[in-house]
C-alpha cells in the first residue's frame, strides 16, 4: 500500500472512530456521541467513512477525494447544528442570565477534533503526487 493511501486510510478510520467519541457533555452528567445527537446522520457519516475506505482499497483516488470532501462537509454541518442547538436550547427562558448559565453547562468535548481530523487527513492523503511507476 502506498503512503498516500495509508494516510487516507488512517483519515477514514479516524472519522469512523470519531463517531463514537464524546462530542457534548450536558450538565456534566453524561457524554453524547454522534449517534446520541442524531442517529441517521451518524450512520451517513459512518457510511461515508466506509465508502472512503473502499475507495482506498480499490485505489480510486477520485472516490477517496470525493468522500473526504463529503465527510468534511457533513462534520462541519453537524458542528454548526450542534452549536446552534446548544445556544438556542434555553431561549424560551425569560431571564437571559439563567439561560446563559444553562447554556454554559453544556460542554463541547474532544471528539470534535477527531471528527474534523479524519476527513482532513484523508484529503491530505489524496494531495500527494504519485509516480506512474508506483503501484
Amino acid at each position: 500500500m502506498r503512503l498516500p493511501s495509508l494516510v487516507s486510510f488512517v483519515g477514514f478510520v479516524l472519522l469512523m472512530a470519531g463517531t463514537w467519541c464524546p462530542l457534548l457533555r450536558p450538565f456534566h452528567l453524561f457524554n453524547m456521541d454522534v449517534y446520541d445527537l442524531n442517529r441517521p446522520y451518524g450512520m451517513v457519516i459512518l457510511l461515508t467513512a466506509v465508502v472512503g475506505i473502499l475507495g482506498v482499497i480499490l485505489n480510486h483516488i477520485q472516490l477517496v477525494r470525493l468522500t473526504g470532501w463529503v465527510g468534511l462537509v457533513l462534520v462541519l454541518v453537524l458542528y454548526v447544528a450542534a452549536f446552534m442547538k446548544v445556544h438556542t436550547s434555553f431561549s424560551f427562558l425569560p431571564f437571559k442570565s439563567i439561560a446563559g448559565f444553562l447554556t454554559r453547562q453544556i460542554a463541547f468535548k474532544w471528539g470534535w477534533y477527531m471528527l474534523i481530523a479524519g476527513p482532513l487527513v484523508a484529503l491530505i492523503g489524496t494531495m500527494f503526487k504519485t509516480s506512474k511507476y508506483s503501484r
